[in-house]
Order: C-alpha cells, then structure tokens, then sequence
C-alpha cells in the first residue's frame, strides 16, 4: 500500500496472491474492504438478509449505509427485493394500489444456507446458497449468490462484482414491484446499493448528468460522485450485457441505487426455471470525470461492455 500526498492510496504493484480470507468480509492485499453480515437479527419488518457493510474505499471513506433515519430498511449492499409473490424482501412499507404505502405483516426473509470464502490470485469471493422464505416461514426460492472483490489493474481502486441467481425450487414465482403495482416510478428491487447521504451527491450516466436522466435507463454504466470532507470518492456501476436491466437511481431523496428486476412489469419465473441479476461496483477515491473516464476505467479493469450498443 502507498500512500500520496493527496490522500489517496494505491495498492502495491505486486499484490500478495494471498489475499486475506474471512468468510464474514472482503480483502485485498490485507486490506479490509468490505464486512458482510447474515443479518439474521434484523427486525422482521426490515425483511432479514445478508449485505455488506461496512464497504470501503482504498482511502477508508464509506460508500455504504444501514439503517438510515430515512429508510430504516436501507441495508448496505443487498439483494431486495419489494414483491414476491406478495412477500416483501425490501422492508418497510408496501404500496397498495388505491391505499398508498401501507405497513404490512407481508415480510420475507432470506436465510443463508452456507457459504465459502475463497482466496483468488487477484482478490476474493464469496460463494453463498439461500433460502428465501414468505412471512409464514415458506420455502419461495433459492438463490446462488457470489461475491467478488479484485483489485483495479493499476491499483488506484477496487472493484466489486454481486451476481445473484434465484430459483423457483418450490413453484412458479412472480416478481414485481410498486411501480408495477401503480406507483410510477418506483421500480425498484433487485441488487441495492445504499450510500451515505452526502451533499451533492452528482449522477453521471451515458445520456449526461443528473438523477433525471439516469433513472430508468438502460446507460452501460452509471456514476455517483460524493464529497466526504474533504475527500473525492466516486462510485463506478455497471451490469453485464447479457444481464443488464433498468437503472433504479435516487440522488435526491436519498442515495441509492441498482438494476430493476421488475421496473414497468411482472416477470414470473416458472418452476425449475431461474433469474440472473448481476451489480459491478467499482470503488475509487476520486470522482468519474465523465464518459470518456467512465469507458477508460471500465476498459481498464477489463468491465467493458457493448458501450454504444447499450446507451
């Protein structure tokens, strides 16, 4: 690790093949990036699941948030989801269509069945099996889920890589959202990525700048740049092309943001049959100046997708 006049630090060049391995966190060169909870003593009503935080710039600044006073459900990085089968795996409230968003005793669960940390030449995983279950404790899906953390080729930052694969073991399943459930607007759900609350938290995404004009769209990248102090951090998202959905984006109300499993419209998955979802996260302690930096660092760390088949 060095560190720079300016703040910022960069792994070394040669980073030890030897990561550390903890089945409860991410590493890189000894480094502690990330923590990862089972979340099993969440309150019911916050609908129970593993995520990370707290998540880590190379620089130490936080890029997660929990619990937040806005939206108590809030939890890191996580895989959310607001309707299954009518079964809340978000938290908090429910949109009821002609209601509005009501407190339900409609809230899932996501139990995790076991998971293995394995050591990488160039980072490490985590490979988990869980068990989604309704609010009467029944069994609704399984789910495959691995985690990644691999240092950025130049050492500058980090990256990270959630891809989630549920199953409908147990029946044909229905995925929605509130927007399906007539809330425009409100298509989230899927892999979430809570942040801080900062002061003007700036979006950047294929089709420019601003919350507007991200939210929604099917931008091969998106970009949230804070100010903690002092200190530039920037966040760095993107999906694989195979698998890329809608992005859900709030910058305003709060920070936050995702691919959308279900953003216009149901998708139902048959029994036996599976869905894919997958969130790469780069971490930089710096901000992304704008398209051309967004494509370099995605390039650079060998993320780049069909950038101007996917704008």
């Amino acid at each position: 690790m060095t560190s720079h006049s300016d703040g910022t630090r960069t792994l070394a060049a040669a980073v030890p093949a030897a990561s550390s391995a903890d089945s409860d966190g991410l590493a890189i060169g000894g480094i502690r990036l990330a923590d990862y909870s089972l979340g099993a003593d969440l309150p019911v009503d916050h609908s129970p699941r593993p995520y990370l935080h707290p998540l880590r710039s190379l620089a130490g600044v936080g890029l997660t948030e929990v619990a937040p006073a806005d939206h108590p459900h809030h939890y890191g990085v996580s895989m959310a989801v607001a309707d299954v089968d009518g079964t809340s795996h978000w938290g908090g409230r429910t949109f009821v269509a002609g209601t509005g968003s009501t407190m339900l005793a409609n809230h899932g669960s996501q139990e995790s069945l076991g998971r293995t940390s394995r050591t990488l030449p160039t980072g490490q995983s985590i490979e988990e099996s869980l068990l989604w279950r309704d609010s009467n404790g029944e069994a609704q899906l399984s789910e495959t889920r691995t985690i990644r953390a691999s240092p950025l080729p130049d050492g500058t930052g980090w990256v990270l890589g959630w891809t989630s694969v549920l199953t409908a073991s147990y029946g044909a399943v229905r995925i929605a959202s509130p927007a399906v459930n007539g809330r425009p607007g409100a298509g989230y759900g899927g892999i979430f990525w809570r942040l801080p609350n900062r002061p003007d938290t700036a979006v950047l995404s294929a089709g420019g700048p601003g919350e507007a004009v991200a939210h929604g769209s099917a931008s091969p990248w998106l970009a949230l740049n804070q100010l903690d102090g002092a200190r530039r951090v920037g966040l760095l998202l993107t999906q694989p092309a195979s698998l890329a959905r809608p992005w859900f984006v709030r910058a305003t109300e709060y920070t936050g943001a995702g691919p959308m499993l279900a953003a216009e419209s149901a998708v139902t998955v048959e029994p036996g049959d599976s869905l894919s979802t997958s969130l790469v996260g780069v971490v930089l302690d710096r901000w992304v100046a704008d398209a051309a930096d967004a494509e370099g660092i995605l390039r650079a760390a060998d993320l780049a997708t069909d950038l101007a088949g996917q704008a």
